[in-house]
């Protein structure tokens, strides 16, 4: 068997919270609460287990999400209705853009518990064919 990537736990300061403004974002369903843990599954399988935990212990980590254009329109408008702020790099340095790396579209965001989110059209270092 391959590897593959299963499952991780994200901490939150309130699971719920975090797995449904994800969810929402991505058009996901946020799965049955598991012990201390509410799952949201993505397309290739592979769950994201929030979990509560204080706030202070929380480390911000970043998450990015591989999505076609059609869901990235649907996405991107939900993070502008929603008034979270957004950003073009990771730096924070194009705030209120995005970025056409790779030849796609791509935005940073935090979720409630300051994760860096991002949303990408292309994989960083995407070619697109060529004709053969």
């Amino acid at each position: 068997m391959a590897v593959q990537l299963n499952h991780t736990i994200i901490h939150s300061r309130d699971n719920r919270e975090s797995a449904e403004f994800l969810a929402d974002v991505l058009g996901l369903e946020v799965g049955t609460e598991w012990g201390p843990f509410i799952p949201v599954e993505t397309g290739n399988g592979v769950t994201l287990d929030f979990a509560t935990i204080p706030a202070a212990s929380i480390t911000p980590q970043h998450y990015a999400f591989l999505i076609s254009e059609e869901q990235f329109d649907v996405a991107f408008e939900k993070i502008r209705a929603a008034g979270v702020p957004y950003t073009a790099d990771p730096h924070g340095k194009h705030p209120g853009e995005i970025n056409h790396n790779d030849g796609g579209r791509g935005v940073y965001f935090t979720d409630p518990a300051g994760h860096w989110m991002e949303i990408i059209t292309r994989p960083y270092g995407y070619q697109e064919p060529t004709a053969g």
